[in-house]
């Protein structure tokens, strides 16, 4: 059998396991039912808790962006400048382009010079140069949106005490950006900067959850236009919205800590491999050489590398919760 039949017998096998897949991993039938059942309690309550809360979760429903348009970006250059602005960082897009370029680069020498596959060499330094890059910025949103919503909940608590007192929305948000630390008082700076400048609060508000891309912000911004058009008590709504923002910072962390040695196991399954071949490969080229010349082991190598991205992707299904 030559190389290109087992190479096509092995993406037929992968193409039937994930057909497969697709046909019977459909949506669980208590799910739905438990999902249904939470969509009437909350037409039919009462409570007001109960009734921020499906808001929120249809906000959180609607604000998933599809493809590179993030933010209402209209293409990846404005995608990319959006994930970078979220950061909170001063980094310029050519910044990113220059370092992605210089790290590929690095990597294709350092790799060529020590297997002479150029090649290779250019397919290792072109994967590195991108993907490290695009890690580390999604580890700075991350880190900086953590930061956000631990605080954003005492920076809604601010606005409650501060209405309740008699003082105006756009007094109570000058206080909050000059009181809670971080990035919640820095937002809440450039919303009151926006505003004193003559726009409106609306629209200086819809523009800073368009560029966080937070839901929990996103929800917040939604119930301030809708209080200000059909009015309310916005003191009590934004104290409940408070509450179901605790409880569900509560309640990730709890996911956290259960799926927690889920996940470390999957870190190390999944790293060890390449840890192991790239430690061997680094002190003896030769004893690995194999893999890159001869045909079985190419096709055992990609078909090890397929079966460990199945299994990659069934551990993070494995470990993946819905709030």
């Amino acid at each position: 059998m030559s190389i290109t039949q087992l190479l096509l017998l092995v993406g037929g096998l992968t193409t039937l396991i994930f057909v497969g897949y697709l046909a019977y991993a459909g949506p669980s039938a208590a799910k739905e039912s438990q999902r249904r059942l939470q969509a009437l309690r909350y037409r039919h309550s009462e409570s007001t808790s109960t009734k921020v809360e499906s808001q929120l979760k249809k906000a959180i429903a609607a604000r998933k962006p599809k493809m590179h348009r993030i933010a209402g970006s209209g293409s990846r250059l404005e995608a990319l400048e959006g994930r970078l602005d979220r950061t909170g960082k001063s980094w310029t897009v050519q910044q990113y382009i220059y370092v992605s370029l210089g790290i590929a680069l690095f990597i294709t020498l350092v790799v060529f010079l020590r297997t002479n596959a150029l090649l290779m060499s250019l397919v290792v330094g072109l994967f590195v140069g991108v993907g490290l890059p695009h890690f580390i910025v999604g580890r700075f949103i991350k880190k900086r949106t953590e930061a956000f919503n631990t605080k954003f909940p005492d920076a809604i608590e601010l606005l409650v005490r501060g209405l309740r007192s008699g003082l105006p929305v756009t007094e109570t948000l000058a206080v909050v950006a000059q009181e809670v630390p971080g990035p919640v008082g820095q937002e809440f700076k450039a919303v009151v900067d926006r505003i004193k400048v003559g726009r409106t609060m609306e629209e200086s508000l819809q523009e800073t959850a368009d560029r966080l891309a937070i839901a929990e912000f996103n929800f917040f911004t939604i119930t301030l236009a809708i209080q200000r058009e059909t009015g309310g008590n916005l003191a009590e709504t934004l104290s409940n919205l408070s509450d179901v923002l605790r409880k569900r910072a509560q309640m990730k962390l709890k996911i956290r800590a259960m799926s927690s040695e889920s996940k470390a196991s999957a870190y190390i399954v999944g790293a060890l491999p390449f840890i192991v071949f790239g430690l061997v490969w680094w002190i003896n080229p030769k004893y690995l050489a194999g893999f890159f010349t001869d045909d079985r082991l190419i096709v055992t190598g990609l078909g090890g590398l397929v079966w460990m991205s199945i299994g990659a992707f069934i551990m993070a299904k494995m470990v993946s919760f819905e709030i």
